[in-house]
């Protein structure tokens, strides 16, 4: 036996240190007791299960719900707001409402002076008379000018009968003269007769010079008598004092002074809510001016701006549920989709972005879907214009054709 055998031999012999001992005492007593549960394994169970039943109501939310709903709350009230101009121009009188009033169609806001109105509405009631006068005293004109055509068709009968008396005159004069001159280089007829024969001739043409002058001024006083009838019977043909042009234009007028006159008053054109009003009494205000705004709130309509990826299934006629920054989530309005615009924002602006250019960006766009509210909420929970909302389309109903 070796040295370094037998050293080892007597080390295993001797017997172990307190301090050997009393370090191997725990490493037996742990390899015999049996080991604890691990509670890792449950927290992985539990995890694991919270996981799979969250995916599963997040899959069934999404298929039954989600998948069939868009929603935005890039959305805002507004409304075919009302604005108040004047028809005429002149001095306000007065002014019976302010801002936040509540008014009903027909309810006075603006007084216009109406003493300008009404001279003016009581010289057109005036022309109108006058000329309704005028237009008998063409009818009575036609009348007295028939009578005066008649008139000098007689006078040119008679000058045409005189005409014929003078000529007779004439031949027999001249007849007369012919004969006393022949005899007067016969000695047979003195020079006393036969100056009076020439005498007479004389005169007889003289006469019948004067009757045709005279038939000749009869006709065209008969022309003057005729066109004047043409004339005024152009005035009245095919009218009669009530369809007469000069007439019909004179009442024009007058029922335009008294629609200015009615003007003067402006009135509330729907129910709603009186807002920026600027105008005050004593003011001058001229044709077109903008006095004040109404805004109908029992028919504000949301205009909800969807991206356009999520406008695939949006339908006329779908339902939406709209909730308001102003009443919060305890008030769901319901409306259903009227229309789709016909292009997003941009594309209206005065400058049309431009995206044919090397820096060319892609930016989702989004379009504005109109939502028409029920009345009955609105009535029983107001809206105002430009207020934020939330809305919701459910895309399963609606009409086949999209939107837009």
């Amino acid at each position: 036996m070796s040295e370094t055998q037998f050293i080892k031999t007597s080390e295993s012999l001797m017997p172990d240190s307190p301090a050997s001992a009393a370090s191997a005492a725990p490493a037996d007593t742990g390899a015999a007791a049996p080991a604890p549960p691990s509670n890792r394994k449950k927290l992985f169970a539990l995890l694991g299960g919270a996981i799979l039943v969250a995916g599963l109501a997040y899959a069934s939310y999404w298929h039954f719900i989600a998948s069939h709903h868009v929603s935005t709350d890039n959305a805002y009230t507004a409304a075919e707001v009302a604005s108040i101009t004047p028809a005429v121009s002149g001095i306000v009188r007065s002014v019976p409402v302010v801002n936040t009033q509540q008014v009903h169609k027909g309810d006075v806001l603006v007084v216009i002076d109406d003493t300008d109105a009404k001279i003016a509405l009581a010289q057109a009631e005036a022309d109108v008379g006058r000329a309704e006068r005028k237009v008998r005293g063409y009818v009575a004109t036609d009348t007295q000018l028939s009578a005066q055509v008649s008139a000098r068709a007689a006078d040119q009968t008679r000058m045409a009968a005189q005409i014929a008396s003078a000529q007779a005159d004439f031949d027999r004069a001249a007849i007369d003269l012919q004969r006393r001159e022949v005899l007067s280089h016969t000695g047979s007829v003195s020079g006393e007769e036969l100056s009076n024969a020439r005498a007479a001739f004389a005169t007889a043409r003289a006469a019948l010079d004067a009757a045709r002058a005279a038939a000749l001024q009869a006709k065209a006083s008969r022309d003057a008598a005729v066109g004047s009838l043409e004339a005024n019977k152009v005035l009245i043909a095919d009218t009669t004092v009530e369809t007469n042009p000069e007439v019909l234009l004179a009442r024009a007028k007058r029922d335009q002074a008294r629609v200015d006159l009615e003007r003067t008053v402006l009135r509330a054109p729907v129910d709603g809510v009186v807002a920026s009003r600027e105008v005050q009494a004593g003011q001058r205000v001229q044709t077109g001016a903008a006095l004040m705004s109404v805004v109908p709130i029992e028919s504000v309509y949301v205009d909800a701006n969807f991206k356009e990826t999520q406008l695939g299934k949006v339908r006329i006629g779908q339902p939406v549920e709209l909730e308001s920054d102003l009443y919060g989530s305890k008030v769901v309005y319901h409306g259903k989709v009227a229309g789709l615009a016909g292009g997003s924002g941009s594309a209206f602006a005065m400058i049309p972005a431009q995206n044919a250019t090397g820096n060319w960006i892609k930016v989702v766009q989004r379009l504005p879907v109109r939502v028409r509210i029920d009345p009955a909420e609105l009535r029983a929970h107001p809206l105002g214009i430009n207020l934020s909302m939330e809305a919701t389309v459910d895309t399963r109903g609606g009409n086949d054709a999209p939107a837009h």
